[in-house]
């Protein structure tokens, strides 16, 4: 484990492996740069891989207050940490850190990958109610973890009830308890683009490098929409399905496409 010192103070830990360009990892709700091991695995022959803790989560720090624009200066310090200049690629609510470290640095970021950020541009799906923050937020105050982490799967995720009890079953689910905290910050990363238009989405239209915007073949239509609304913004994007994969694609699925896109 290594640690980059974030402009706040906050210590950012993380792993470094492989041999090449450097990429940073920016993982979304729930995960910790352990989440990222197979697809680091896979990169490392190619790549020098940053797969680091999300302020909060693992060995990283959590600085209070809890801003944004934070998490985008913890990818800068990594980036510093890689030697200047790297690729990101961000997954989930972590795609989103990923575009405004792009917008905000364009000198640092040289590519960039985003796969399936959960944005809601139509009526594909139902809305987040508007406290849904608040929610969670209360929910972790009251010391009711395990029900944070059910109402994010439910609503934001939308997994079935009966599904999520049979997870809270399972050894893995005390893991996600324990990050329950920072799925409020998740939720404040997302903002305004889950309010069901692609309007939002417009902020990211100064962003001209190189972007791969990815999605699953077997996702759900909404989240293929938010993909390909995306790409539509972006001066310099190619969208590409990975077909048969979902919101989890398989490490040996997406490590070919981005070492095609990144390196090709």
């Amino acid at each position: 484990m290594e640690e980059a010192i974030s402009k706040d103070g906050t210590t950012i830990a993380f792993d470094r492996s492989g041999d090449g360009p450097p990429i940073i990892l920016v993982g979304g709700a729930l995960a910790d740069r352990s989440a990222a091991a197979q697809l680091s695995a896979q990169l490392a022959p190619h790549l020098t891989v940053i797969a680091y803790d999300r302020r909060g989560r693992g060995d990283s720090g959590d600085t209070a207050p809890y801003a944004v624009e934070r998490e985008v200066e913890d990818i800068e310090a990594l980036i510093v940490a890689a030697g200047g200049h790297a690729f990101v690629l961000g997954h989930s609510s972590g795609a989103v850190l990923a575009l405004e470290s792009a917008r905000t640095h364009p000198d640092r970021v040289t590519k960039l990958v985003v796969y399936e950020p959960p944005f809601i541009v139509d009526d594909s799906r139902p809305l987040l109610p508007d406290d849904y923050v608040t929610q969670l937020e209360d929910l972790v105050s009251a010391e009711r973890r395990g029900d944070a982490v059910e109402f994010f799967m439910t609503t934001g995720v939308r997994v079935p009830a009966e599904v999520v009890a049979g997870m809270r079953q399972e050894p893995y689910w005390s893991s996600m308890e324990a990050v329950a905290h920072t799925l409020a910050y998740d939720g404040m990363i997302m903002g305004d683009t889950m309010a069901g238009s692609p309007a939002p989405l417009r902020r990211w239209a100064s962003v001209a490098i190189p972007t791969l915007v990815m999605d699953g073949g077997a996702s759900p239509d909404w989240q293929r929409h938010a993909v390909r609304a995306l790409a539509d913004v972006l001066p310099d994007a190619r969208h590409r399905t990975l077909e048969g994969q979902d919101h989890g694609p398989a490490s040996e699925v997406l490590a070919p496409a981005l070492v095609e896109f990144l390196l090709g």
